[in-house]
């Protein structure tokens, strides 16, 4: 007889799990977009000591998530550490979009670390709660996918919104500022009203770093790991080198924004079909599937040129739905294999340790965007494109189509090799 606890979650409480994911994503885009240009122009601070600030702040953020996780492991509810993280995300994301016109630096340093402080424990608790209250594999995979469905439209709304609040990014950047207290708070609350508590369990124990250390034991998360990271290098890339090639090669800057929110839409849209492939014939199978309809998207790349507006568009319509599995199902394949660590491992016979799977993962996501803009733009340099000059394009666009397909194949490689392992239940 199936008891309460096992009874399928209801659509409304895994919409109820995935609103706060709007807010999350919202707080991440201006972070990594808007921050640079906004400290340069409002603050005025010089590029050399911005690029620093920013570069030390983004690696003490990634460094710290294994340890949020292996912390958040050790707690007795994840839901009271989202509770405890937002309001310092709150304060931050106000602080951080205001700068003063003294002492900026000082500024910009202490709010970008209680941004991310708050931004990285609410994540990383977050994404182990969803782990933990999927009772089984596709439970996991849809609770994965309001939650990405809904960081999808976060991403929109962030990068829509100031503009629509004023013309001069600082005033604009200062409403987003001001509305994203109120959102949080609004879409948590639904989260925290409309969302179960996951099934009470021991909570993990002992040396925290030796706990962490035993998460890199378990030979399925490191071989899915390695996917994640040769595809992330493979989506990171064109998204580091995108607005370079709308400008330069298809001679369209007037078209970025469109461009880039039917990317993202794209990805919202597609998200219930890869659950569903996913469904039938497995997440692996399906997210290999997705990296080819990503290949061909950058196969179609290749042979645009100045004026090719309709065309690219196919372009973002792909790939943005390859996005959506990107999002999705890796990060499911993850939650069944933190709830179901390997026989063979020093975590198999420990309490389910969600929280560190997660630290690590969101660690790597992180570094991903550091690593392919250190590869990529070197290269652009190695390969003689100047920014505005258009008869320097062919090395750009080799770049932003080529190397992706090939990082793309690789991972698609990997997974196809490990299907049988990475495939949890």
């Amino acid at each position: 007889m199936t008891t309460p606890a096992a009874l399928p979650l209801p659509t409304r409480q895994l919409l109820s799990y995935g609103a706060l994911g709007l807010p999350l994503a919202m707080a991440a885009l201006p972070v990594y977009v808007h921050v640079p240009r906004l400290y340069a122009e409002a603050a005025g601070m010089s590029l050399s000591l911005l690029g620093a600030l920013l570069l030390a702040a983004r690696l003490l953020d990634a460094g710290i998530d294994p340890l949020l996780g292996g912390w958040s492991d050790r707690t007795s509810s994840r839901r009271r550490l989202i509770g405890i993280a937002l309001p310092c995300l709150a304060l931050g994301m106000l602080a951080l979009l205001h700068p003063p016109t003294v002492a900026a630096p000082l500024w910009l340093l202490a709010s970008l670390l209680c941004t991310y402080l708050g931004f990285s424990l609410a994540s990383v608790a977050y994404q182990a709660w969803g782990a933990e209250l999927g009772h089984d594999a596709g439970e996991r995979t849809r609770l994965t996918a309001s939650r990405e469905g809904f960081g999808l439209l976060g991403v929109v709304l962030a990068a829509a919104l100031p503009g629509l609040l004023s013309n001069d990014l600082a005033q604009g950047l200062s409403g987003l500022a001001q509305i994203f207290p109120l959102l949080l708070l609004l879409l948590a609350s639904w989260t925290f009203l409309g969302t179960p508590p996951a099934v009470a369990r021991p909570r993990a124990t002992g040396n925290l770093f030796r706990g962490l250390r035993a998460v890199l034991d378990d030979r399925r998360f490191r071989r899915l790991l390695a996917v994640f990271v040769v595809n992330g290098i493979a989506a990171a890339l064109p998204a580091t080198l995108v607005l370079f090639f709308i400008a330069d090669v298809l001679q369209a800057e007037t078209w970025s924004g469109a461009f880039l929110a039917l990317y993202f839409v794209s990805g919202v849209a597609f998200l219930p079909l890869w659950v569903v492939l996913a469904r039938r014939f497995g997440r692996v199978t399906s997210w290999v599937a997705s990296m080819f309809v990503a290949v061909a998207s950058f196969v179609w790349a290749w042979g645009l040129g100045a004026g090719d507006v309709w065309p690219f568009a196919v372009v973002c319509l792909l790939s943005g739905a390859a996005l959506g599995a990107d999002l999705t199902l890796p990060a499911a394949l993850l939650a069944d294999i933190s709830e179901h660590p390997a026989a063979g491992s020093q975590t198999a016979s420990r309490p389910a340790q969600s929280g560190a799977y997660f630290g690590w993962w969101n660690l790597v996501a992180k570094l991903n965007l550091a690593l392919a803009a250190g590869l990529s733009l070197p290269l652009l340099d190695l390969v003689g494109y100047r920014p505005g000059v258009a008869e320097a394009t062919r090395g750009l666009a080799a770049v932003y189509c080529l190397l992706p397909l090939l990082f793309k194949t690789i991972a698609a490689a990997l997974a196809w090799r490990w299907r049988k392992t990475l495939e949890v239940c």
